[in-house]
């Protein structure tokens, strides 16, 4: 069996494995028989162009990409959502969760990762240096480090389109004393400075250079002779710090540490590799680091919290009812109450624990409020955890577009987010600018539909779909890859509650 031809047959079982499909079913609509579905599956029936277009409706994705044109989405607005949606887990703490796996020298099994863009560039570079790295069905990913690994040989180009590969510094400082990574990417959301990671890292003895394209990282490893204090409280700031500390024997005291839902998922995941971790949750940290760890260990990161606010999001700008399952309530809660405030009304389970056994969900669901929202009497503005998240902001945006009167959103965090929050004005959103950290927002919105390119910042781009599903007509939303790097199926997944969006490829 050649190597392709076991690539698509392990990736078709994969797929029909998550839809929930047996072999039977999926050979009753393929039209054709059990046995030559199996067949396929074990790559030994050679397919054509046609019968693995027919697999690809069948199993609603696709299973090759014959171009690199890009992918853009046609919406039919206008439509209530209705139904229920289950949340995926958490892209945020898959890609903290996929650096540390460098820390292991045993197997970490991840269950249930988003196949999202941003970890498949993780994935490719973790296999450039020679991490064994494989899906599972169900979506489980399985990984693995080699003895010695070959840091000379990194995709610098999947490594440059993410920005979480700034968090290899505090994996990579406990295998090799020298070695190079390339500058980090991702969001084009401002200036988003490194330097709270080099200053963290520099107490562990780890020295961080800036050459053309790259980052230079030298290390002397040794203990922080005193705690340290983070210079900005980031959530990929703390994590860089959590994984220097999990490999450097003795107590290590981090303050100023985020406490956010990726963090938390990271620090239960260290606790099963053997790291002891008090403070889970608060601002201080403190971690007893370990010489060496090798351990198979399996663990189930918690769902996404900002999943949860972009299907609120939805559900509120669309006048809907949806019930959203399986909400890490915690990092929820604010958000949920600035929506009370402005008139919202909303149903919630009592909580229970994620596959993780820490954190809490329930079951949320929306109602439809019918044009009763007001506009909050004071702005709305994002912090650190436990103040509003600062993924969420972004879906206040079409939010006050529905609600009467005028909505002050104030994103402090970053330069130029705020200016593409001015992209609604194209769907019929009155956007006022005030500086470049601060917008108006005057509702009720008549939406209206338009043909606009994403914007590169993942949740402004998910905040005009959001607005073209209540926009009546046909939208174009083009080069959608941005949110494809924080969102596995979005337009199917809305498309299940009753959204008309459909996937076009450009040639």
């Amino acid at each position: 069996m050649s190597n392709t031809n076991e690539k698509i047959a392990q990736l078709i079982y994969q797929i029909r494995q998550e839809r929930g499909l047996t072999q039977a079913e999926f050979a009753r609509r393929l039209h054709t028989s059990q046995s030559a579905v199996n067949r396929i599956e074990h790559g030994k029936q050679n397919l054509s162009l046609e019968t693995l277009g027919r697999i690809s409706e069948v199993l609603q994705k696709p299973l090759i990409s014959i171009n690199e044109g890009a992918v853009n989405l046609n919406i039919e607005g206008g439509h209530e959502l209705s139904g229920e949606i289950t949340l995926k887990t958490s892209k945020n703490a898959a890609v903290a969760l996929i650096c540390a796996s460098l820390l292991n020298k045993g197997t970490t099994k991840l269950k249930n990762v988003a196949r999202i863009e941003e970890v498949n560039r993780l994935l490719e570079v973790l296999a450039s240096i020679g991490v064994h790295v494989k899906w599972l069905p169900g979506n489980d990913l399985e990984i693995k480090p080699p003895a010695v690994l070959e840091l000379d040989k990194m995709n610098k180009a999947a490594a440059r389109k993410t920005r979480s590969v700034i968090m290899f510094i505090g994996a990579l400082m406990h295998q090799t004393s020298d070695f190079k990574i390339p500058y980090a990417g991702g969001c084009e959301l401002g200036r988003r400075t490194v330097l709270p990671h080099l200053y963290g890292l520099q107490e562990f003895g780890v020295e961080v250079f800036t050459r053309t394209g790259h980052y230079h990282v030298t290390v002397n490893k040794h203990l922080p002779k005193r705690p340290v204090v983070l210079y900005e409280s980031g959530d990929t700031t703390t994590e860089n710090i959590l994984m220097a500390a999990a490999c450097t024997p003795g107590e290590t005291v981090i303050k100023m540490a985020s406490a956010n839902y990726m963090v938390q998922d990271l620090c239960f995941y260290l606790q099963k590799l053997g790291v002891k971790i008090s403070g889970v949750g608060s601002s201080t940290l403190r971690v007893q680091g370990l010489k060496e760890i090798k351990k198979n260990v399996t663990y189930a990161p918690s769902e996404d919290p900002v999943e949860a606010m972009t299907f609120v999001a939805a559900a509120i700008t669309t006048d809907s009812e949806i019930t959203i399952k399986r909400v890490p309530i915690e990092f929820m809660e604010l958000e949920l109450l600035k929506l009370e405030k402005m008139g919202l009304n909303y149903l919630m389970t009592d909580t229970y624990k994620a596959e993780n056994g820490q954190t809490d969900l329930v079951d949320l669901t929306i109602k439809k409020h019918n044009g009763s929202l007001i506009a909050p009497h004071d702005k709305i503005h994002p912090n650190i955890f436990p103040g509003l998240n600062i993924d969420h902001l972004p879906y206040f945006v079409p939010i006050a577009a529905v609600a009467k009167g005028r909505t002050l959103i104030h994103d402090w965090v970053y330069e130029d987010r705020a200016l593409m929050y001015t992209e609604m004005k194209k769907i019929g959103v009155s956007v006022e600018l005030a500086d470049p950290h601060r917008v108006y927002i005057e509702g009720p919105t008549r939406f209206k539909a338009a043909d606009l390119v994403c914007p590169s910042g993942i949740r402004p781009a998910v905040m005009i779909l959001i607005g073209m599903l209540a926009a009546p007509g046909n939208s174009m939303l083009r080069n959608v890859y941005t949110i494809n790097r924080g969102y596995e199926d979005l337009a199917d997944r809305l498309n299940s509650l009753g959204a008309k969006i459909t996937v076009l490829h450009e040639l």
